[in-house]
């Protein structure tokens, strides 16, 4: 039995999803965000000791593995190998970088541009406030929203060569990058100017295992 430990509105969505795909058997413990400071609960330092979301505990093997990516490459080895690209091919290298490009190169400036944002609505003196505000968007327009431009519009062409990140069939590239994306796009950042981005979301989205998904996980602001 797989134990997947799932904070809500997190990364761990993918993993249900991924759970879902492979037919195997798990059960989910449920975490909730602090409702004010948005993090998550003490008692996921229990679980692994940096408290974050998703860790999953395997009864089968004895291991327990925080880290999306490292998720996504033990359940695929374990439990769904034809999820991956024979090694050594094209598509196998394209995994690789996919895999690694979703956290390594996407959501940095995702997260940089939520925290200038956030740091624009956040309260402070008055006379901090206009300086505050002007560096944040200076950051943004000269640093964030370029970068992000440049990645979602290498994203876009793509996935209009490519039905999925590694061809024409899913692979654990997909749970990976599905995250990242949703939040992208339920904040505005990929709209009609990515179409084929929008169209693989809608398709992925589409799944059966992943409406199911959906509705085992619980509340999830990205959908």
């Amino acid at each position: 039995m797989i134990t997947l430990h799932h904070l809500n509105n997190s990364r761990s969505q993918r993993i249900i999803w991924l759970l879902e795909e492979l037919g195997v058997e798990y059960e989910i413990k449920f975490y909730e965000r602090h409702p004010v400071t948005i993090r998550a609960p003490q008692a996921l330092k229990d679980v692994h000791p940096l408290g974050k979301s998703p860790v999953i505990s395997d009864d089968k093997t004895g291991i327990t593995l925080a880290e999306s990516g490292a998720i996504v490459e033990y359940l695929v080895h374990t439990y769904g190998p034809h999820l991956k690209p024979n090694e050594g091919s094209a598509n196998y290298w394209q995994y690789q970088y996919w895999m690694h490009f979703s956290e390594g190169s996407l959501m940095p400036p995702m997260l940089i541009s939520l925290v200038f944002t956030q740091l624009q609505k956040a309260p402070m003196p008055f006379f901090i406030k206009p300086v505050a505000k002007m560096i944040a968007q200076k950051t943004m327009d000269s640093f964030v929203s370029p970068n992000l431009k440049s990645i979602l519009g290498f994203i876009n062409h793509h996935l209009a060569e490519n039905t999925w990140f590694c061809g024409d069939e899913i692979s654990g590239a997909d749970f990976q990058m599905s995250f990242p994306l949703e939040a992208a796009m339920s904040r505005g950042i990929i709209n009609d100017n990515y179409p084929h981005i929008v169209k693989y979301i809608q398709t992925y989205q589409a799944r059966a295992a992943y409406q199911a998904g959906l509705e085992k996980g619980g509340e999830y602001a990205y959908a």
